[in-house]
Formats: C-alpha cells, sequence, structure tokens
C-alpha cells in the first residue's frame, strides 16, 4: 500500500487507484464525510483545517480559529471545529459555517488553502467569542502576525452594521500583542478589568551598564514594578529555573519589584494577587486607581 498524503478525499484515492477500498477501510478512518485520515493519527488544528477545506470541495474559506492556526497562532486547541465561510449550511459536527460576505482584499492563501486575513480574522474572532477568549486569541494572532488594531478597525469600516460591533471595539481595546500567552493575557485583563493603570509587556529591564538582566511579562517601567506569570515551564526546565533565580534576586538590586503570580491564584486567590500589586504599585509613588 502507497503512503498517502492525508487528510485526503476518499473518492479521489479510490478512483486513482492509489487506495483499494479494503485498504481504506483498514487503515483509515473518516474526520469528516468523505475526508479521511490514517488511523491513530493525532489530527492537529491545521489537519482539521485542511480537512474541512476538502470537505468544501476545496470551496470554502478558511476563518476564525482554523485561519488562526494557518497564520502561525499558537494555542489552537487540536479539538476545536474548524470554521469555514461557505454557502452549505449543514455541517458535519466539528465544523462551523459562517455565511459572511468576504470584501476583496480579505481572503489570501497559506499554505495552498484559502483563508481570511489577519485583519479580518481578528475581526471575526473579537465579535464572535466571549470578551476574555476574543482577547486572548487576537493576542495569540497578534503575536503571529503583523496584524494591528487600526488594521481592524479598518475592516470593521467596511462591515458597518455587522453583529457583535460593540464588543469588537472592547476587545480592541484590551488586546496587546506583547503577551505571549492565554494565562499573560488573562493576568493582564485581570489587572485592568480591576482598575489598574493598563501595563506594559514584556519590559527589558537593564543594569547599570546597559545590559538586560530581565524580561518581565508585563509592568509599570515607571514605577519599577513588574508582573510575572509562573507557567510549568519555569518549574519543570531546570535551565529556565536556575535563570529565574538568578534575575530575581537581581531585580531588587536594580530597585524593581516583581510579583508573580500563577494559574492558581488568578481563578482562586485573585485578592491576594492584586493586593501584592496594588501595595508595590503605592510603595513605589503610583496614584490609586483600584
Amino acid at each position: 500500500m502507497q503512503t498517502v498524503p492525508w487528510p485526503f478525499i476518499a473518492k479521489e484515492m479510490l478512483d486513482a487507484e492509489v487506495l483499494t477500498f479494503r485498504e481504506l477501510r483498514r487503515f483509515h478512518a473518516a474526520i469528516y464525510p468523505g475526508v479521511w485520515a490514517p488511523r491513530g493519527v493525532e489530527i492537529s488544528a491545521l489537519d482539521r483545517a485542511r480537512a474541512a477545506w476538502l470537505w468544501s470541495s476545496r470551496r470554502g474559506v478558511l476563518a476564525g480559529l482554523s485561519a488562526s492556526a494557518l497564520l502561525g497562532a499558537k494555542w489552537i486547541e487540536p479539538e476545536a471545529a474548524a470554521e469555514l465561510v461557505y454557502v452549505n449550511r449543514r455541517p458535519p459536527a466539528q465544523v462551523v459555517v459562517h455565511s459572511d460576505r468576504l470584501l476583496p482584499g480579505e481572503t489570501q492563501q497559506a499554505l495552498g488553502l484559502l483563508i481570511t486575513t489577519p485583519a479580518r480574522t481578528a475581526f471575526d474572532l473579537g465579535r464572535r467569542l466571549a470578551l476574555t477568549p476574543a482577547v486572548q486569541r487576537i493576542d495569540a494572532l497578534m503575536q503571529a502576525t503583523d496584524v494591528k488594531v487600526e488594521d481592524v478597525n479598518a475592516v470593521i469600516d467596511c462591515h458597518r452594521g455587522v453583529r457583535g460591533l460593540r464588543q469588537l471595539r472592547r476587545v480592541l481595546e484590551l488586546v496587546d500583542g506583547g503577551s505571549e500567552s492565554p494565562y499573560e493575557t488573562l493576568t493582564r485583563l485581570r489587572l485592568v478589568c480591576n482598575s489598574f493603570p493598563r501595563p506594559d509587556t514584556q519590559i527589558r529591564v537593564r543594569d547599570e551598564y546597559g545590559f538586560v538582566v530581565a524580561r518581565l511579562d508585563m509592568g509599570w517601567p515607571e514605577y519599577r514594578v513588574g508582573v510575572d506569570f509562573d507557567g510549568a515551564h519555569h518549574w519543570t526546565n531546570p535551565k529556565q529555573r536556575s535563570k529565574d533565580v538568578e534575575r530575581y534576586a537581581r531585580l531588587p538590586e536594580l530597585g524593581w519589584t516583581d510579583v508573580r503570580v500563577t494559574s492558581s491564584m488568578l481563578h482562586n486567590d485573585l485578592g491576594a494577587f492584586l493586593g501584592r500589586v496594588g501595595r508595590a504599585l503605592v510603595a513605589q509613588g503610583c496614584p490609586r486607581t483600584w
């Protein structure tokens, strides 16, 4: 049996006699109707997007999270449904079809597939998702591409009256392409939504010679207060852990206070985290706004 690039349209492989019907059924399984892959393989977000595009007979435009995955955005779960702009309103499970109007300049090619542009993708994510995941998804998209808020605003100007614009504008007030993970975004949102001054992201702290001794996830350089989200890699990666110990030792020497936060604190002890940040800012001369 030949090795067949996947996902593939089963009828095409059978008609070309690349596979027999027996080989198809024995060694492969359907992802979507008519679209198959080898049994037991892990289906990534990119695989799912391509499979959905094949299901559309190569006529759909990948959008939303599928477009984000093809544009290089991280943190897209493999089990997330593929999204298409397509005429068929009765898609199979794990495919979401939108009947949007796409204007010239709102689509592009990526890996041989037709997808929405970064600006149009952000436009769709920001008006369809709940506020927090919308900000997280657009932050990730901004990390992966050079899309800017003004690019999304240009799309808004061409689609006046569509559903979700009020939320989209709120989302665009909160996005920041400096966030490098969904939890960094969530940390920033917890601060901003509790009336703290908006922090800068990815702050480089330099010593007296101008050398960068630390890079903080976010903070307020004018007050020398930083906030760092402690992800799992800080604990499981010995090299990263050693770097963390060194930089956290240097920060107080340079007049910085760095508040560290974990996912458990954000979900279960938010008040304690906000209190630490607030006390650090006040001690450094920040006027209280929270």
